[in-house]
């Protein structure tokens, strides 16, 4: 078979083999670092119980659900066919290039607001840090936490640092991963274990019926928002083509998947034990480390503090990774610039893409210092990276449905695995999106810049997809790439990378 049939582009640079050095435990630690469970509930809790009172617990496991189905298609289709551009290309060739297209586009500008918001998140804990430290000016500068722009030139100082690890291979990246995990989910469940059991609220099992929840528009946004708690664990899949075996990056995403489960279960009871709705209102991002004050002394009550901050340092890194390797994916079919698939002689890694990726994030960091203050930073940018979750993930597990459709054929329990749960939690992830977005329309009859307001709320998603369609048309008729001549992806090993040499 010729190296341009099927839409394949000639390799960017001299083949060489690549050593599959990342196991299931490697693909389990950079899936949990990027849904990073312990910023999530730290910055995250304040943000859910404002929007649905004391059901969060609930919400945590109703959406746990479709996610689930969501991997269950995933898994399916890296065993059917592995790929770094995983959504990206099976949704390209199961229901056509322009919404494949749309699914890298979303997952990619999503991922780099991601990592524009919790660069300026990591910024305000290590201020926080540095002021219980006693550290409080430097060069004249105030080190204050709610200050957007303090805070987000000190998380562009940590994104640079974990760029350039993310550079020297992603074996190494795993390794500080994995420590990371091990002292924040140690922090975590101690301080919230403690919690469960001391806590001043009465346990009420209220918090677990979803009919108590306000209103149909209150339920569809936190739906949204615990979806969005567990995003990043297919990040697993990114890395596929560097894994031993596909079947290790479905089991480290479920792994992953399951993990956090557990944790946003047992954590937001534990928060609601301690704190009263007002309480958990009022504290948004300090949540965590105001929980850490109330329950032990210093220097105790610091850990949630540098456990929070850890996460936050190790969700950065990993977002880099898989975001970079799609473009990595996108650029081999030049619905991209061939930037992208230039790999670094040495690491073996798509290291001008991850430079790129970090700049174009600190870019929109420094625009969002337009914004006055970091809360407001972070709801809006939950609210339109929630959007734009459910969109991809919605799309790759109904290009899983209709990709194994003739399972139909063989009996009723594959039909349902193969067909039904991916068609059925898309449809809800879907269905929810756009429930969302139109109550964002009718809620405010005018546009402000504030994340209250709906027509702002619903601007950044819908500017995300327009682009997105404005960039494919570019991709079909500037760079004709074969990806919408042919409407299908390129293969796995159409752009063959050096091998890992940090994995010896």
């Amino acid at each position: 078979m010729s190296s341009t049939s099927h839409g394949r582009i000639p390799p960017a640079a001299p083949p060489t083999a690549l050593r599959r050095s990342l196991g299931v435990i490697d693909g389990a630690a950079i899936a949990a670092s990027s849904t990073a469970a312990t910023t999530s509930i730290a910055i995250g809790m304040g943000t859910i119980a404002a929007t649905v009172g004391r059901q969060a617990p609930v919400l945590m496991l109703l959406a746990f659900l479709p996610v689930l189905g969501i991997a269950s298609a995933y898994a399916r289709l890296n065993r059917s066919e592995p790929n770094c551009g995983n959504g990206y290309v099976w949704v390209g060739k199961s229901l056509g290039p322009w919404p494949g297209f749309l699914t890298g586009w979303v997952t990619l500008v999503g991922s780099v607001i991601f990592l524009a918001f919790t660069g300026a998140v990591t910024g305000s804990v290590v201020l926080i840090f540095a002021n219980k430290v006693g550290a409080h000016r430097v060069a004249g500068i105030a080190l204050d936490p709610q200050s957007t722009a303090v805070s987000t030139a000190v998380g562009l100082v940590v994104l640079t640092a974990v760029t350039a690890l993310a550079v020297t291979g992603v074996r190494s990246a795993t390794r500080l991963q994995f420590a990371l995990l091990v002292f924040e989910y140690a922090v975590l469940l101690g301080f919230c274990g403690w919690d469960l059991l001391t806590g001043r609220q009465g346990f009420s099992l209220s918090w677990f019926d979803p009919f108590q929840i306000s209103s149909g528009t209150a339920f569809a946004q936190g739906l949204v928002l615990a979806v969005f708690f567990y995003w990043g664990w297919d990040a697993a899949f990114s890395v596929t083509e560097e894994t031993k075996s596909p079947e290790d990056s479905a089991r480290g995403g479920f792994i992953a998947l399951f993990a956090m489960l557990g944790l946003f279960l047992f954590a937001s009871v534990a928060f609601q034990r301690e704190m009263s709705l007002p309480e958990l209102i009022e504290n948004g991002p300090q949540a965590l480390p105001y929980l850490g004050a109330k329950l032990a002394a210093e220097p105790w009550a610091s850990l949630p503090l540098l456990a929070l901050m850890f996460s936050a340092v190790a969700s950065v890194q990993s977002s880099v990774i898989p975001t970079a390797r799609g473009l990595l994916a996108m650029g081999r079919d030049r619905t991209m610039g061939r930037v992208w698939t230039r790999i670094h002689p040495r690491y073996g890694t798509p290291a001008a893409g991850t430079v790129i990726v970090m700049s174009i994030a600190a870019g929109v960091a420094l625009l969002a210092v337009a914004l006055p203050r970091l809360s407001d930073m972070l709801l809006a940018a939950v609210n339109a990276i929630g959007l734009v979750v459910a969109l991809y993930y919605g799309l790759t597990a109904i290009a899983c449905a209709v990709r194994f459709r003739a399972a139909r054929h063989d009996g009723p329990r594959e039909a349902l695995l193969a067909i039904g749960v991916p068609a059925a939690s898309g449809a809800v992830l879907l269905g929810l999106g756009g429930y969302l977005a139109y109550s964002y329309v009718t809620m405010s009859d005018h546009f402000a810049l504030r994340p209250d307001n709906g027509w702002f709320m619903l601007s950044l998603p819908t500017a995300i997809v327009l682009g997105g369609l404005v960039m494919a048309a570019v991709a079909k008729y500037g760079r004709r790439s074969p990806y919408f001549t042919s409407g299908q992806g390129t293969d796995a090993d159409a752009l063959t990378l050096p091998m890992d040499r940090t994995a010896a």
